[in-house]
């Protein structure tokens, strides 16, 4: 334990409760109630997860997530008004790896926050043994163990949920996966008809990463009604 994450809703109330319980797990938390602090705080902490609510004044979550897109990958976790379907499409679109909507159970977030730091964090050599330590596939090299990705030669940024995504899909090179698979492998959650918006806006965002298009796609093909899969 010990990984730092970053705490920011102007609603001190809730920043305070979201801190009190992850540091009863032993996180460092660093809670920032304005935008502004919390860029000073990404800028001179090397933190691990971002708690970000999306309705900050001065400047938005979206906004702040855009900011740690810039230069990190660590996972950013979205908080959004109940139901707001669109804050959450948007959040993912910039490159957020989940949201949860207020009002929320502590202890799910919890839960939430320590599966995106394993995501993140567990791919190291001690590891490689268990699953293949490179994989290839016209250009594109997954480093697992070190979590780094690179097309022809360059390092691509993406999320832990990128990865992740195209981990999945070239370890099945060949095979179809199903959105709900995607969603069951990464989330380890229940799947509903609106996770498949979850799944789709990740794909169309790596894809942009990749130079790859649903119409001519060169790396990622969509089976419709079905799913997707990086031919062999």
């Amino acid at each position: 334990m010990g990984e730092k994450i970053l705490v920011v809703d102007d609603e001190q109330e809730i920043t305070d409760l979201v801190a009190l319980y992850l540091e009863s797990e032993n996180y460092t938390v660093y809670r920032c109630y304005k935008a502004q602090d919390a860029l000073a705080c990404i800028e001179r902490e090397e933190l691990d997860l971002a708690i970000l609510d999306v309705m900050l004044p001065g400047m938005s979550g979206f906004e702040l997530c855009q900011e740690i897109r810039k230069t990190h990958t660590y996972p950013v976790i979205m908080l959004t008004a109940k139901d707001a379907e669109i804050d959450k499409i948007t959040g993912l679109t910039l490159g957020a790896d989940d949201y949860i909507t207020k009002p929320f159970r502590p202890l799910e977030m919890v839960a939430r926050v320590k599966a995106q730091l394993r995501r993140y964090k567990k791919y190291n050599p001690a590891s490689a043994g268990e699953e293949e330590r490179f994989l290839f596939h016209s250009g594109i090299c997954l480093n697992v163990s070190s979590h780094e990705c690179t097309l022809n030669g360059k390092k691509l940024d993406l999320t832990p949920t990128e990865f992740e995504i195209l981990k999945i899909l070239c370890q099945r090179k060949g095979k179809v996966v199903s959105s709900e698979e995607l969603f069951h492998e990464i989330w380890k959650d229940e799947y509903y008809q609106k996770s498949n918006n979850t799944i789709t806006v990740h794909i169309r965002h790596l894809r942009e990463k990749l130079g790859d298009t649903a119409e001519r796609p060169k790396y990622i093909h969509t089976v419709w009604g079905v799913g997707y899969k990086i031919e062999n």
